[in-house]
């Protein structure tokens, strides 16, 4: 009979049933619109919020006004959640959404760069065509190790706003694939092809930085 159907979307419930459960204290002050809700939301999830923004956007200031935006949304619309997904994972489509609605109204908005035409080239069996370069013994500068993290940080600044996303949320956040479907709306296929190829992309930029710094210390 009906009693032994599995509920819909259960597989892989178990972190989002867990993350629902650490932030039911909070969900329930939001929805009795106590003083301290709001404070508390943004001590809990102000610093990642705003992480999330950034990656978005692309810029600091930009990223404030969207987590402005998003939990007044969070807190005024309360009612709207209905706990099919963890409160995390909803919070999160609500400030990628409004970081997305922000770069569609900022005039002069950058190109985006075309992951086709910078990742690293493959053969017809998939290995790399390409030398690649063995970072085994690369330099412990503490100016090298600087310049890396700057070459870093500047590759995740090009990949496109939908990658970057998919990026902060599974390598920064820790976020689960299916978690990260859920807050953004994708597919799992969709989230795990974008932090593959986005991984891809960083490691051609930092092999391409390692490549000249190696050249040019020998």
């Amino acid at each position: 009979m009906n009693a032994q159907v599995v509920p819909e979307r259960s597989i892989g419930r178990t972190s989002v049933s867990t993350r629902a459960d650490r932030d039911h204290d909070l969900l329930e002050a939001l929805r009795r619109h106590e003083p301290l809700a709001a404070e508390c939301l943004v001590s809990t999830y102000g610093e990642r919020a705003y992480r999330l923004a950034r990656r978005i956007t692309g810029n600091g200031e930009d990223a404030e006004e969207v987590v402005q935006d998003a939990f007044w949304t969070v807190t005024r619309k309360i009612e709207m959640f209905r706990g099919e997904s963890a409160f995390g994972s909803w919070l999160y489509r609500i400030v990628a959404n409004a970081a997305y609605q922000k770069l569609r109204g900022r005039q002069g908005r950058r190109h985006e760069l075309s992951l086709d035409e910078a990742l690293p080239l493959f053969d017809e069996r998939g290995c790399h065509a390409e030398p690649v370069a063995d970072w085994s013994h690369a330099p412990t500068d503490p100016a090298v190790q600087a310049e890396l993290r700057t070459t870093l940080t500047a590759a995740i600044e090009e990949l496109p706003a939908a990658y970057r996303a998919v990026l902060a949320l599974r390598d920064i956040e820790g976020r689960s694939n299916i978690e990260i479907a859920e807050a953004l709306g994708l597919s799992i296929a969709v989230v795990k092809t974008r932090a593959h190829r986005a991984r891809l992309f960083l490691r051609k930029r930092l092999n391409d930085f390692m490549t000249t710094t190696m050249v040019a210390a020998a």
